[in-house]
């Protein structure tokens, strides 16, 4: 129920097209992390395990306040 009344909460704050662009935002963030991890998987490279992360939560957080959102959860 807190989900939900937050969701509503800042869909009237952000208005109906600031909240869904924070959504994309979040949801591309969340790709960027993951495609981080596969890569990291891939290369197989011992210690490198920093550079991914942070290249992921770098290109996360450029993608706006969604992305930004998504990188600090998944982290």
């Amino acid at each position: 129920m807190k989900l939900f009344t937050g969701f509503v909460f800042c869909s009237l704050v952000l208005g109906g097209e600031g909240f869904f662009s924070f959504l994309s935002e979040a949801y591309e963030g969340a790709k960027d992390m993951w495609r981080a991890c596969s890569n990291m998987r891939e290369a197989k490279y011992i210690g490198a395990d920093k550079y991914f992360h942070a290249q992921g939560n770098n290109e996360a957080a450029q993608r706006g306040p969604g992305g930004e959102w998504a990188a600090k959860v998944i982290r």
